[in-house]
C-alpha cells in the first residue's frame, strides 16, 4: 500500500523513467549521444529567457500532468531550415554562441562532452589578382627565321676601323667617348622619366627607347627602366630581347603600394641580358589602349625605384603621349630624313614651344636614316629644325637595326653606338636641368 503524500513521487519517477525508455527507443541504433534531459518547469531552466531545445522538436513531448502531447505537423513546425538555431537576444549571452557582429555558424547535432568542438578553418588571403601566364614575345618560328643577325658596319669598314685605330686620330675618338660616358653617368637626385615619340609610326621610335635604355644600362650603375606605353602591338620588349612577358603596366598599376621595395617591384618586371629591367605595355595582344590615370600612377610610383626610365610612348597626338610629353624631365622626338618627316616634326616643335613650362628647352630631336641613301639633304633637315633651338642627333642607318628582332650591342655599328651614347648624354644633361 502506498503511504500517503508520497504516491505524487512514484507518478513522477515512473513518467521520469517512461520519458527515457521512450527517447533511448526513438534514438538510432549505435547513436552515442547522452539520453535527452528531462523537461524543467520554466522557473527552474538555467536561462528562462531562451526556449528549451524540446520546444522545437517535432516529436512527442512530456507534460507535467502525466499525459503526452500529439505530435505536431508540418504546418506547425517553423519554416526555418532544420540546421538553423534561433539567435540569442542581444542582453543575455550563452556559452558558444556567436559575439555581436560576428557571422553565425549553423549547429550540428549535439557531441559527447568529452569530444571537443569543431574549429573552422581560417579563410586564406585573396590575392589582388590572378598571376598571368608568360606570353612569348616572338613566335618560335619567326624566331628561327630570323636567322643571323647582320652587323651594323661592313667588313670593309670595320678593317679600315682597324687601321686607324693605330693612328693618332684613335686618341681623339677615346677622348670623344670618354666625355659622352661621363655625361650618362652623371648623377642624379631623383628618377629622370625621358619620353620618346614621333609624329607617326614606323620611323625608328621604339628602335631609339631600346638603345637610349642600353646605353644608360651599358654605363650606369644605378637601375634602369625600359617603359612601354604604346599598347597598340608595340614591340619594345623584341628589341630589348625578352624572350617573354607577364605583367603589363595595368596590371601592375592595380598591385603597385607605398610600401614596395626594389626587390619587390623587380619581380613583376622583366630583366634584360645586357643590364636593365622592362615593362611592358600589353602582351602582344590587340588591346585597349593605355589610358592617362594607369600612366600616371605606374611612373610616378616606379620612378622612386629607377634612376632613368625610358619611355616608349605612343605617336603623337595620341593622349598618353601628350601627356608623357607633358610631365616627362625630357624629350626625344623621333623624325625621319624625310621632308615629311622634318615638317611634321617642325610642328610638334613649336607645339612644345609653346608649353607653359618652357619643355623645348629639355627636348632633343633624333633624326633617323632609315635607308642608305638619304631622300633629303642632311644639312639642310638640320638647319630647318634647329631654327627652334633644340639639339639634334643623327642616327645613321645600320644594317642591324634596319633587320629587326632583338638589338644586339656587339653588332652595332660604330657611329650608330657613338650616336645613341650621344643622345642619351644630351638627354639626361636637359633632365637633369629640370628641378
Amino acid at each position: 500500500m502506498t503511504t500517503p503524500g508520497r504516491w505524487q513521487d512514484d507518478v513522477l519517477r515512473e513518467l521520469t523513467v517512461g520519458c527515457a525508455d521512450e527517447a533511448r527507443e526513438q534514438r538510432a541504433p549505435g547513436d552515442a549521444r547522452p539520453p535527452l534531459p528531462v523537461r524543467l518547469p520554466d522557473e527552474e531552466r538555467p536561462n528562462p529567457g531562451r526556449p528549451s531545445r524540446e520546444q522545437h522538436t517535432t516529436g512527442p513531448v512530456s507534460r507535467g500532468d502525466g499525459e503526452r502531447s500529439a505530435p505536431q505537423t508540418p504546418a506547425q513546425v517553423s519554416p526555418r531550415p532544420a540546421t538553423e538555431v534561433p539567435p540569442a537576444p542581444p542582453a543575455q549571452a550563452h556559452p558558444g554562441s556567436p559575439a555581436p557582429g560576428v557571422e553565425a555558424v549553423p549547429q550540428t547535432p549535439a557531441t559527447p562532452s568529452n569530444a571537443s568542438p569543431a574549429v573552422r578553418p581560417p579563410r586564406q588571403a585573396r590575392l589582388p589578382m590572378a598571376t598571368p601566364e608568360p606570353v612569348p614575345t616572338l613566335d618560335p618560328r619567326l624566331a628561327i627565321a630570323l636567322g643571323s643577325p647582320q652587323h651594323g658596319d661592313s667588313l670593309v669598314r670595320r678593317s679600315g676601323r682597324s687601321l686607324r685605330k693605330l693612328t693618332s686620330s684613335a686618341a681623339q675618338e677615346v677622348a670623344e667617348e670618354s666625355r659622352l660616358g661621363s655625361m650618362v653617368q652623371q648623377p642624379v637626385t631623383t628618377g629622370r622619366v625621358i619620353a620618346v615619340t614621333s609624329i607617326r609610326g614606323g620611323v625608328g621610335k621604339t628602335t631609339t627607347a631600346a638603345l637610349l635604355s642600353r646605353a644608360f644600362s651599358h654605363y650606369r650603375h644605378d637601375p634602369v627602366l625600359a617603359l612601354e606605353a604604346d599598347a597598340a602591338l608595340g614591340t619594345l620588349p623584341v628589341r630589348m630581347g625578352a624572350q617573354s612577358v607577364r605583367w603589363s603596366c595595368v596590371e601592375l598599376s592595380r598591385i603597385l603600394t607605398p610600401s614596395m621595395q626594389l626587390n619587390d617591384v623587380t619581380g613583376y618586371l622583366v630583366p634584360v641580358a645586357d643590364g636593365g629591367w622592362l615593362l611592358p605595355a600589353s602582351q602582344g595582344r590587340v588591346g585597349a589602349p593605355l589610358d592617362v590615370a594607369t600612366y600616371r600612377t605606374v611612373t610616378l610610383a616606379l620612378r622612386r625605384y629607377f634612376a632613368v626610365t625610358v619611355v616608349d610612348c605612343e605617336t603623337l597626338p595620341g593622349e598618353v603621349a601628350r601627356t608623357a610629353m607633358d610631365t616627362a624631365h625630357a624629350r626625344v622626338v623621333v623624325a625621319p630624313l624625310t621632308a615629311e618627316g622634318v615638317g611634321g616634326t617642325r610642328i610638334v616643335l613649336d607645339w612644345l614651344g609653346g608649353l607653359p613650362h618652357a619643355a623645348l628647352a629639355s627636348t632633343v630631336v633624333a633624326l633617323t636614316s632609315n635607308t642608305p641613301d638619304a631622300n633629303l639633304d642632311l644639312k639642310a633637315a638640320t638647319a630647318h629644325l634647329r631654327e627652334t633651338g633644340v639639339t639634334l642627333v643623327h642616327l645613321p642607318y645600320d644594317r642591324h637595326l634596319a633587320g629587326g628582332g632583338p638589338i644586339m650591342p656587339d653588332r652595332l655599328g660604330e657611329v650608330t653606338r657613338r650616336a645613341a651614347t650621344q643622345l642619351a648624354a644630351e638627354s639626361l644633361q636637359r633632365a637633369v636641368r629640370v628641378r
